[in-house]
This record gives C-alpha cells, sequence and structure tokens, in this order.
C-alpha cells in the first residue's frame, strides 16, 4: 500500500508521530529499494529498544509502504485505541491461546493483499547485555513457509539512545543520530515446499537470525558475538550454550 493510497487515520497517525521523529531523530536510512513497492513483504527487524516501533515505522513509511505491525488482541480491545488500530491496519495476535492460528490467518491474508507486516523475530528487546540480537522464534519462518513473500532484515542502531531498556533511560535532546538498514531478502529458497517441521524454522529462523546479526556489525562496527547453539535432538542432550560460530 503506498501513501497515495493512505485512509484518513492512517494519515492521522502519521500527522500524529512523523513530525516528532523528525525532530527527535537524525536518521541515516539505507537500502530502501529492497523494500519493494507491490507485493507482500515479511519485515524483520531487531529489537533494541521501545523506540523501535516509531523508528522502523518511519523508516517503512519513508520507503513508500504502510508497515503492518503485530500487537497484543488485548489492546485492540482498549476503547477508541483499539478502534483507530484497526483502522491503522496494524494486526492483533493472541498469544498462548488456542486463537493464535486466527493471528497466522490474518497476517497470511495482509501478506497476500500486498501489505508490508513487520514482525519482530527476538518477539521483546533483546536481553543481551551489548544489544546483539538474540536467537529468534520461528512466527517469521513459518509465515515465510506459508506465504512465499521475501524475508526483508532491518538493522537498527541509535533507537537505544532514544529509550534504553538497560537503565529506562529517555533521551529527550533533538537530533539523535539512528541508522536503519534494509537488506536484500534472505535466501530461504533450500526450504521451499517445505513440512513447517520444528527443525525446519528453526533452521530458517537462526539463518535470518546471522543475516540480522551481520547487518547490525556492519553498521555499529566490533565483531559481533558467536551465533547461539540450538539443543542437541538426541535423548539427554546438554543445554544450548552460546559459542559455536555459524558456518554459513
Amino acid at each position: 500500500m503506498t501513501r497515495r493510497r493512505l485512509g484518513f487515520w492512517q494519515r492521522f497517525a502519521v500527522v500524529l508521530v512523523k513530525p516528532v521523529m523528525t525532530v527527535w531523530t537524525r536518521r541515516t536510512w539505507r537500502g530502501m529499494e529492497h523494500l519493494r513497492h507491490d507485493g507482500g513483504i515479511i519485515i524483520v527487524p531487531n529489537h533494541l529498544s521501545h523506540a523501535d516501533p516509531l523508528v522502523s515505522a518511519h523508516f517503512v513509511y519513508d520507503a513508500g509502504r504502510w508497515p503492518r505491525f503485530l500487537g497484543k488482541a488485548s489492546v485492540f480491545r482498549v476503547p477508541v485505541v483499539g478502534w483507530i488500530l484497526h483502522r491503522c491496519l496494524q494486526i492483533p495476535v493472541e498469544r498462548g491461546t488456542v486463537d493464535a492460528v486466527k493471528s497466522l490467518d490474518a497476517l497470511v491474508a495482509a501478506l497476500r493483499e500486498g501489505g508490508a507486516v513487520v514482525i519482530y523475530p527476538e518477539g521483546t528487546t533483546t536481553r543481551e547485555p551489548d544489544l546483539w540480537p538474540m536467537r529468534g522464534k520461528t512466527g517469521a519462518a513459518r509465515l515465510a513457509l506459508a506465504t512465499g513473500a521475501p524475508v526483508i532484515p532491518v538493522a537498527m542502531w541509535g533507537p537505544e539512545r532514544l529509550f534504553d531498556p538497560r537503565n529506562n533511560r529517555l533521551g529527550l535532546r533533538p537530533r539523535i543520530p539512528v541508522t536503519v538498514v534494509a537488506g536484500p531478502p534472505v535466501d530461504l529458497s533450500r526450504w521451499a515446499g517445505s513440512t513447517p517441521t520444528k527443525a525446519t524454522l528453526e533452521e530458517m529462523t537462526d539463518t535470518i537470525m546471522l543475516r540480522l546479526r551481520d547487518q547490525l556489525a556492519e553498521i555499529r562496527g566490533g565483531t559481533p558475538p558467536p551465533l547461539w547453539e540450538r539443543p542437541a535432538r538426541a535423548a539427554g542432550a546438554a543445554r544450548p550454550t552460546r559459542g559455536r560460530e555459524d558456518a554459513a
């Protein structure tokens, strides 16, 4: 969905949020060409801060797409707020309930409508002390397998200066530097048509997270930590540890 086709409430959200972000941040945007203008895409950013949705929404909107985030279904039941979220085409997610499959159906429908769906594969802000990505959850991989939509990695560095989750510090000065870089679609072709087994989804997720990690390393510099290990599947296997570098 391009900006020309936005409805009243979507334009209202832009008028409300974009001027604040324009003053609050000094932006370095790269890779917007990967957020193609036609067809559904799955956007997977790393998750540094509670300010991430504002930054990523600004980036996606400036790239010419309308971001469709996932939100807790309970928020959509709040009077007025939920009504506006629905009209801004945001997607409620039922977590840990028998209705969770309805959330997947809603995501599939959004992609088939040509939407730009934003999923944070870590599920929450990273708990790594240096804010590197954590091991991801398999939702984005499951959605990619179900729809064939391209998965676009979006690495962000700087939202933690807007709000740092490690000390709950809010940055209030204007023009805080933020960098957002979208990369080309993650190559998941080897799994095309596969059954969504746990092993397949975890392999796909690790491939996505490796790309995000390396993309983030290019932005912030330094040596990223080695990837986590998935637990061995043999009986009596040890708990997962950090320390083996993925050969991919």
